[in-house]
């Protein structure tokens, strides 16, 4: 009796063991995309829930943060914020990657902006892709902010209380 349960114990113990390895562990396939409408339609299927927004910004960095429904496809996407000091003009770029997290209905995209100009209104829209290159769908209108005096800071997300 004692030799079956001691052999019951070590095939638990060795399952465990094989089941926590990365080795074994399985690779998810890419989740089912989010559909893109066609151009008619106007309206896609991944949509900005929150924002865009001025999470913080510095003399050294500026982060822009936004909320969208999940995406899917790929688990790998890119935040990218398209800015410029003129509305009209929003040539320079800056990107982000992050991961999916397929168990939430949203995601939360941050992407960092270095070296802007001190005291100076910046004007940007927001946008996201997968790594695949290929656009999710969304675009914001253009919004603004204007970044502090040097050794000034803005903090704008929301302190715990």
């Amino acid at each position: 009796m004692n030799g079956s349960i001691l052999k019951l114990a070590i095939a638990a113990a060795v399952g465990t063991l094989i089941s926590s390895n990365p080795i074994f562990a399985q690779k998810l396939p890419p989740a089912k995309k989010a559909e893109i409408l066609p151009p008619a339609k106007k309206v896609a299927r991944v949509t900005i829930t929150r924002g865009p927004v001025l999470e913080s910004a510095s003399d050294y960095l500026t982060v822009i943060r936004w909320i969208t429904t999940n995406p899917g496809g790929s688990d790998v996407h890119f935040g990218i914020v398209h800015y410029g000091t003129d509305p009209k003009d929003l040539s320079q770029r800056a990107n982000s990657q992050i991961r999916i997290n397929r168990g939430h209905p949203e995601t939360m995209f941050r992407v960092r902006l270095e070296g802007l100009k001190p005291r100076t209104s910046y004007y940007y829209k927001v946008t996201s892709m997968g790594a695949d290159g290929k656009s999710d769908g969304l675009e914001s209108p253009v919004s603004q902010f204007t970044t502090p005096a040097p050794g000034e800071q803005i903090l704008a997300y929301p302190q715990p209380k």
